[in-house]
């Protein structure tokens, strides 16, 4: 359990040195995190309402802030290129996760031209329908990619690694919202860059 905790910490403590530097990013991780908590909650008792959030609001603000607003040029803080942090992601670097998110924005037009889906679904009769139908692939699509991956880790870089990065992938709402919860204040002081200060000491976090 202690060899498993650490490496939570160790891939939670990459993730944020390596990929959050923009404070516009970290702000919408925070909104996305907050959105991410509701779908959880909504969860237990609308599960297509969670796909639909989870999607449309937590996934779009989350990877929009890495695509658009994060820094790819190279790490002077961490002494790192783009491509080597790339090369060294644990989960879906930038790559997989256009492929991910092309399956994710083909899901509304496969439906719209295949109402069944390939005779899964009776065919919608209106809107709602439509919108319901989405939202369930849409669920299926996102456990998918996390079992997906976590299986693919397995044969990559073993159990363990495999399964910190699932835990680490459902509990980031959480830990998103604890660690960003001041980006918007420090946005709004002009602050466009996390300074990073503490990667000064990084051995200190693997502690």
């Amino acid at each position: 359990m202690q060899s498993f905790l650490a490496e939570l910490k160790i891939q939670r403590w990459d993730d944020h040195r390596y990929y959050h530097h923009s404070r516009i990013n970290q702000s919408l991780h925070l909104l996305s995190a907050i959105s991410f908590i509701i779908a959880y909650i909504t969860m237990f008792f609308d599960p297509v309402k969670s796909a639909l959030i989870g999607w449309l609001v937590s996934m779009v603000s989350r990877q929009s802030g890495h695509f658009f607003f994060e820094p790819k040029g190279y790490d002077q803080v961490n002494r790192a290129t783009h491509q080597h942090k790339e090369d060294i992601k644990v989960g879906y670097n930038l790559r997989r996760k256009v492929i991910l998110h092309a399956v994710w924005a083909l899901v509304p037009l496969v439906l719209w031209l295949d109402p069944t889906f390939f005779g899964i679904f009776s065919a919608h009769t209106g809107g709602a329908g439509f919108v319901r139908h989405v939202g369930e692939v849409w669920l299926v699509v996102g456990i998918g990619a996390l079992i997906f991956r976590t299986v693919q880790l397995f044969f990559l870089k073993g159990v363990q690694t495999g399964l910190v990065w699932a835990t680490k992938i459902l509990t980031d709402p959480f830990n998103d919202a604890l660690i960003y919860a001041k980006a918007p204040l420090y946005l709004l002081r002009g602050e466009l860059i996390d300074p990073m200060g503490e990667i000064a000491e990084p051995e200190a976090h693997r502690a």
